[in-house]
């Protein structure tokens, strides 16, 4: 993939984003080629789009698994009790999940922080929900990398009133609930795939400091993955989302 098909995939995803369109196919070419080049197209999309950065999905499909995350759009990221329209996302999935603050800034780095560093460095905890969204018509039958380019399948984030951070926290198997419009949506046993998530957070602080030469500031927000899996509302109305020991955060979908 060079640069030139880096661009192109760039443009045509933000064009996507913009008019909550899907592309119908992506030639081979212009399938990332490893995944700096899919990080590559996630800072251009922000570029193209003049979006400044709000927050972080970050995340791994098992508890040693590797981690791959992208940035979100402020613009997406959005107050408990939000009112979306369902026409913005295609497709629309819900996701209920833990986020983090911290409580100072990692600025830029030649040498990576410690994950001491970085969890000492944790300032507060709330509760989100995703609205996963893709860019692709085929998805979830789109190659990963370019998943992870289209700024991993995010749609929108809805957060919830932070509370302090506390270490004793249950992260792995959190008591919950999640509903749409007053149904239970939750499946199974609610837990993250990545295990504690607070282990994504020295990948991404490296991740920004080191690769992108990014801060990461207390404003943003950093969204760690699913505790419910994905659910696909078929209708209008609201999502509402407890995590004991933390605010409840809701969605409406009109």
């Amino acid at each position: 993939m060079n640069q030139t098909d880096i661009s192109t995939l760039s443009q045509r995803l933000t064009d996507a984003r913009a008019r909550h369109q899907t592309l119908d196919s992506l030639p081979p070419e212009q399938i990332p080629a490893d995944a700096d080049a899919a990080y590559a197209i996630q800072h251009e999309i922000l570029r193209l789009s003049g979006a400044q950065i709000g927050g972080w999905k970050i995340g791994a499909k098992s508890d040693t698994g590797p981690i791959q995350g992208a940035p979100l759009p402020a613009v997406d990221v959005h107050d408990n009790g939000a009112r979306l329209p369902r026409e913005a996302f295609t497709p629309l999935a819900l996701e209920l999940e833990i986020a983090f603050r911290f409580g100072r800034r990692f600025e830029p780095s030649q040498q990576p922080y410690s994950e001491a560093e970085v969890l000492a460095g944790i300032g507060s905890i709330g509760t989100t929900i995703e609205i996963v969204a893709s860019r692709y018509a085929a998805w979830p039958n789109v190659d990963k990398l370019a998943q992870l380019a289209d700024l991993q399948n995010n749609g929108a984030l809805l957060v919830g009133e932070f509370e302090p951070y506390r270490e004793d926290f249950p992260f792995v198997a959190p008591s919950l609930s999640f509903s749409f419009e007053g149904r239970n949506v939750v499946l199974e046993a609610a837990a993250n795939p990545a295990g504690d998530p607070r282990r994504l957070l020295t990948w991404l602080v490296n991740h920004c400091a080191l690769k992108r030469g990014l801060a990461v500031t207390p404003e943003m927000v950093i969204t760690t993955g699913s505790y419910t899996g994905m659910f696909f509302p078929q209708s209008a109305g609201t999502a509402s989302g407890r995590i004991e020991g933390l605010a409840p955060v809701s969605v409406t979908l009109f």
